[in-house]
């Protein structure tokens, strides 16, 4: 009798957390090793068109992918790294396969159901955290594209809600949206001018 035993092993990395307004998002993927997929790079190596070019192909090539998502309220209530670690478990939870090793981008990693590894740099050294890099940051994107067309006066298409000058002026002319983080030190200097 033989047992027949897949290892599957999703990489998870997450976008958004520096980002001064917005959800932070994390993807899991767990790649096909019979198809594999040429061009996965860390996102921010990669030009917009790529990635949104290598997100459709992820998306069909991989045994299974998903996002997760903290909000705002989120972020601002349990801290930023609680809230992207939340999100990263819910990516995981959301896969329809389940992972027996998860390979976490960064040094700390969510409450997880298996094995955990976490990579410092995972993004630019193993393939799947490069493809959920990818996912994240182009679906945090589109978010951010729609929250533009919500609140034009930021300027969010342009930045993402990361911390630009172009973003701090706009900010002390507008003041807060609803959709900016008022943990983070930037945001809680306006609102207390």
């Amino acid at each position: 009798m033989s047992l027949d035993f897949t290892v599957f092993s999703a990489g998870i990395d997450e976008s958004g957390r520096g980002s001064l307004a917005g959800p932070v998002y994390a993807a899991a993927v767990i790649l096909d090793d019979k198809h594999p997929i040429r061009g996965l790079a860390d996102s921010k190596l990669l030009n917009k068109n790529k990635r949104e070019q290598l997100s459709v192909i992820i998306k069909e090539k991989s045994l299974s992918w998903a996002i997760g998502i903290s909000s705002v309220e989120e972020i601002d209530s349990l801290n930023i790294l609680q809230a992207t670690l939340l999100a990263m478990r819910r990516a995981v939870l959301g896969l329809s396969r389940k992972p027996n090793i998860a390979l976490v981008d960064g040094n700390v990693s969510p409450h997880l159901d298996c094995l955990v590894k976490t990579i410092v740099g995972g993004d630019r050294l193993v393939q799947s955290i490069s493809a959920a890099s990818i996912l994240a940051k182009t679906e945090r994107d589109a978010e951010m594209l729609k929250l533009h067309l919500e609140y034009p006066n930021y300027g969010f298409d342009q930045h993402k809600g990361y911390c630009t000058s172009k973003h701090l002026r706009l900010l002390r002319l507008y003041g807060p949206c609803v959709f900016h983080r008022r943990s983070f030190a930037p945001v809680r200097e306006v609102i207390n001018l």
